[in-house]
């Protein structure tokens, strides 16, 4: 849905998605409010779960003032094929949260894999669409669903005019992607007897010998022996050789070398099974598909790599390269010999068609060796015919499945599939992760009452609650709406302990509140101050109250008998890293009596990440090429960078000549993880009238 239509005066009733009853938006008469409206909602639910795999200390969260009850309306069909870590693929209705599959992050002129994990996973039943694609890739979604196009993220269904507007799906549109998966094989008998023959014939042993005794009569040894470095390869030779009733013996294989790899082997002496191993791998006279399938699979775990871009299968074996060519050309790959002279006579068999072969290779024949098929950090360039051919309503609901990611999308049968977190949550109710993050804001008006509701149940544990990991709970509009008064009431009156972590001094409007809370159940603030440089503060949270107001809140706070934190976050590599502003931070913080500190790097999640260069881009050019360097794995910068980041912060009072007090029970004041690779959620921004503002958590 598109914003554009509304013509509000001083109050009007819309409908966002996602909520039952209609959003009563506002505009306020102030300087901070200019271009700013107001969605005032009645929510169903106050409290947040944590998912369970996340490393944060607690499990609750609650947001006054951000835009999702999770009713999303990004959702695909329950069969579509998601690419998964292992370079294989899993229905979308079977993914778990916690796994790990594969999402993109930009890289220069390009987007590129990286693995993520499954956040968060959800079904619901909508009007299903098809879209067909050029190479006849069948993508089954709802019309709120959004793929990327080479312009951009479009929904399948929506309107050039009215409310519906928004970019949408055409017929001159071309998806991002390698087109439709391959199914996956059959473990037939003709396929397991292919993986046999090519992974035996490429690395195993079957001999035969005879040699004579003195005095005795001639001995006669019959000996099969498979040694590799790659267990999921051998376990699976040794399942499919007991199958057959070849019982082997497994023992760890001596290495000829130091440093190398240590390997596992497994062997049988047994005359009759030797025997029965020559009869597996023998030539077939006329081979099947799926034994085609089969030996690809064993002849690439045995002899093939996969590096920079090219697919390979290497031997010396005339046979054996010429089986492999033959078995290619049935399946439809196109491939090239290649001979380099070498004088063992090695030759090397290469794949051609790019990406999109390699993994029609991968998905077709399913070798066993995960490492092989590593796609990590691959340039995502194909040449799949991706032109949207039509887009068709099959007239009837289906139940549809969506995930959230860490990388904000995914791989869904080919092509890249959107979802969202923190700021590009945003985009649940059709904002978009920009402009509308700061200018469009969602208010729960009804949040304190619903609130006291949950935590009346019997099934409450009065669990740790926090507040702020996800938005700023004291954005200046809390002066207006003045929701968290009877937030911390209901966290009182219900002996749950909770914390908060905010930009702003205006929650000492609740200093009383916040002093029964810390006596009666416990109750911890965080104020964040990232900088103390003018110019830095001014470019990076325009905003946002004066960080020096923030370290005086800390004092109140402390005389109050509160324990207060600084969180130095984000740190901003070239912005705010330098030790002389983060030893200053630390100063003044134990001055004001701060009794922890901790700190978080900057990381760039999703759409974020998009954001964050065009600021660089506009405002420091000159860290473009850092940045590249340092997030080209994806949302998080390197570990010698956090590591680097984290000794600014756990290092600063030290360096400094300082000891920061420690709290009751003497848990140390400086931590030594600030910035570790899972930091809390980014909040949306506490100042919604700033344009692009960038200070992320």
């Amino acid at each position: 849905m598109r914003w554009d239509n509304l013509q509000v005066g001083a109050e009007e009733a819309r409908r966002l998605p996602g909520y039952r009853d209609e959003a009563v938006v506002r505009r306020f008469d102030a300087p901070e409010a200019l271009n700013v409206r107001f969605y005032e909602v009645q929510c169903r639910s106050a409290l947040n779960q944590v998912p369970k795999q996340s490393r944060m200390p607690f499990r609750w969260t609650i947001n006054p003032y951000r835009g999702c009850t999770h009713a999303c309306t990004y959702c695909a069909g329950g069969d579509t094929p998601i690419l998964m870590a292992d370079g294989r693929t899993k229905p979308l209705a079977d993914l778990e949260v916690g796994e790990e599959i594969y999402g993109t992050v930009q890289y220069g002129s390009y987007r590129s894999y990286t693995i993520t994990h499954v956040l968060d996973r959800w079904s619901t039943v909508k009007p299903a669409y098809r879209v067909v694609l050029e190479d006849g890739t069948e993508l089954i979604a709802s019309g709120d669903h959004r793929f990327l196009t080479r312009r951009g993220w479009k929904h399948v269904t929506g309107f050039e005019q009215g409310a519906g507007r928004r970019p949408h799906l055409t017929l001159s549109n071309e998806l991002v992607g390698t087109g439709g998966f391959a199914s996956p094989p059959e473990a037939t008998p003709d396929y397991r007897r292919g993986y046999l023959c090519g992974l035996i014939r490429g690395d195993g042993h079957v001999g035969s010998y005879s040699y004579e005794r003195p005095g005795r009569p001639h001995g006669d040894v019959h000996r099969f022996r498979l040694a590799l470095a790659d267990l999921e390869a051998l376990r699976r030779a040794r399942a499919y050789l007991d199958e057959l009733g070849v019982q082997t013996d497994e023992f760890a294989f001596p290495v000829a070398m130091a440093g190398a790899r240590p390997m596992t082997a497994i062997r049988t002496q047994a005359r009759a099974r030797v025997e029965r191993v020559r009869d597996v791998i023998r030539w077939p006279w006329s081979p099947s598909v799926d034994w085609c399938k089969g030996f690809l699979a064993g002849i690439f775990d045995a002899e093939g790599s996969c590096s920079q871009g090219v697919l390979r299968i290497s031997n010396t074996d005339r046979a054996i390269l010429e089986r492999t060519t033959e078995c290619l050309r049935r399946l439809g790959f196109d491939s090239l010999v290649e001979d380099r002279g070498r004088a063992n006579g090695l030759k090397t068999v290469r794949l051609r068609g790019g990406l999109r072969e390699r993994l029609r290779f991968f998905h077709t024949v399913d070798p066993a060796i995960t490492r092989k098929r590593d796609m990590f950090g691959v340039a995502l360039k194909s040449d799949a015919r991706l032109g949207v051919t039509a887009i068709e309503p099959l007239g009837m609901e289906l139940p549809l499945y969506d995930i959230t990611t860490g990388t904000g999308d995914f791989i869904a049968n080919g092509v890249v599939s959107h979802n969202c977190f923190a700021r590009p949550t945003h985009t649940y109710l059709d904002f978009n992760a920009r402009e509308d993050f700061e200018r469009e804001i969602v208010v729960k008006v009804n949040l304190p009452e619903v609130l006291r509701a949950e935590l009346a149940r019997p099934s409450w544990k009065r669990e740790h609650v926090a507040l702020g990991t996800n938005t700023d709970p004291y954005q200046w509009v809390e002066g207006r709406y003045r929701l968290m008064p009877e937030v911390w009431a209901a966290l009182r009156d219900s002996d749950t302990p909770c914390s908060v972590l905010t930009k702003s001094p205006l929650l000492l409007r609740d200093l009383p509140l916040l002093a029964e809370l810390a006596e009666r159940v416990g109750f911890t603030a965080n104020l964040s101050v990232p900088t103390l440089d003018e110019r830095a503060w001014r470019q990076t949270e325009p905003h946002t109250p004066h960080p020096r107001k923030r370290l005086e809140a800390i004092a109140e706070l402390v005389t109050a008998g509160i324990p207060t934190g600084v969180l130095v976050a984000p740190l901003i590599p070239g912005v705010n890293d330098q030790p002389e502003q983060v030893e200053r931070i630390v100063a003044l913080a134990s001055e004001a009596g701060a009794d922890h500190i901790g700190g978080i790097a900057l990381h760039l999640r999703g759409e974020v990440r998009d954001i964050w260069f065009d600021w660089l881009r506009a405002k420091r050019p000159d860290l473009v090429p850092r940045y590249e360097r340092l997030y080209a794995r994806g949302a998080y910068a390197t570990p010698a960078e956090r590591e680097r980041l984290s000794a600014l912060v756990s290092g600063a009072p030290r360096r400094a000549g300082r000891r920061l007090p420690r709290r009751a029970g003497g848990a140390r004041a400086a931590r030594s993880d600030p910035a570790g690779p899972v930091p809390p959620p980014e909040p949306e921004k506490g100042e919604p009238v700033g344009r692009r503002q960038q200070s992320l958590f």
